[in-house]
């Protein structure tokens, strides 16, 4: 069975094979800050819903986040964008005939966020994770991490590949995301481009 969380803690159950996507649940406010606190126990209990899975599947995992810079987490927009992530990641095991064995999707006021647990080789899963955040038109707004059983992150670098470029600039995103190179601002326009210019080419 696959589950949708939403904010509120009630789970809705779906079947996996019946049901390949769930739209997102309507946001109650979307002017809620989070604080440093609340993001440190969201990760807290996101590790923990990990480390769950990977114990009773023993299977690589896809934890799904979604890139949303400031304190406003929650949202129209992240939503949306988690949306297109599922949409992407089941169509990409479907035609890949991968069995997904577990799909947990949390409508967070920390922010939406998915966890997998998938039948394929971890490595394979990470070469086609990156592909998605690579090529989908809304990518670059999403972090797609491959946990291998064991706890292991498995990361572009071991792949041979560089790591993704700043919204804004060509710089590594963990660089610019350090130093704080750009203002709020300019990364949320950032966002607000890349979604209009996918709204643009569905419009054909």
């Amino acid at each position: 069975m696959a589950s949708s969380r939403h904010s509120g803690g009630s789970v809705i159950d779906v079947a996996a094979s019946g049901r390949a996507y769930v739209d997102a649940p309507a946001v109650v406010d979307t002017s809620v800050a989070i604080g440093l606190e609340q993001m440190l126990a969201a990760r807290e209990q996101r590790a923990a819903r990990q480390i769950a899975a990977l114990t009773r599947f023993d299977r690589p995992l896809v934890s799904i986040t979604v890139v949303t810079p400031g304190a406003v987490k929650d949202g129209p927009l992240p939503r949306r964008v988690l949306s297109e992530a599922l949409r992407a990641m089941d169509v990409m095991c479907r035609i890949r005939r991968w069995s997904v064995l577990s799909r947990e999707v949390s409508w967070l006021g920390t922010g939406p966020e998915a966890l997998y647990a998938v039948e394929v080789a971890s490595w394979r899963l990470k070469s086609a994770a990156v592909k998605l955040e690579d090529r989908h038109p809304l990518g670059r707004l999403w972090d797609l991490d491959v946990i291998a059983p064991g706890q292991r992150v498995l990361s572009r670098k071991q792949l041979g590949l560089p790591a993704r470029a700043c919204l804004v600039c060509d710089r590594p995103a963990f660089e610019c995301g350090r130093s704080r190179r750009h203002p709020l601002t300019e990364l949320m326009d950032a966002i607000d481009r890349i979604v209009k210019e996918h709204d643009r080419r569905l419009r054909g």
